[in-house]
């Protein structure tokens, strides 16, 4: 049985490793949702712990923090290319009049 870890998706997987870790549900519960063994959900969950063991809540925040900087400044060079091509449409409207 140990060969056979290709049996679930990946996206599967990381829904039920969220459900306990987020949800703060236990591994029966989020087992029984999802129609799974209470010991799988407890390997995955066990492995995506040690998986992201070196990421602590202060290093996580960080992540979070720059993350939200680059997409406020993308928010930001979005809207001026917008507010550009207005201004090249209403240039142009006014032109072929």
């Amino acid at each position: 049985m140990a060969g056979k870890s290709g049996k679930y998706s990946p996206e599967l997987r990381a829904e039920v490793v969220a459900a306990v870790i987020e949800g703060g549900r236990t591994y029966a519960e989020v087992a029984r949702d999802f129609g799974l063994v209470a010991e799988t959900v407890r390997n995955w969950v066990v492995t995506e712990r040690k998986k992201n063991a070196g990421c602590s809540d202060e290093a996580a925040g960080a992540i979070d923090r720059a993350r939200t900087a680059e997409l406020e400044r993308r928010v930001r060079e979005l809207e001026q290319e917008n507010a550009f091509l207005k201004k090249a449409a209403a240039f142009f409207a006014r032109e072929q009049r």
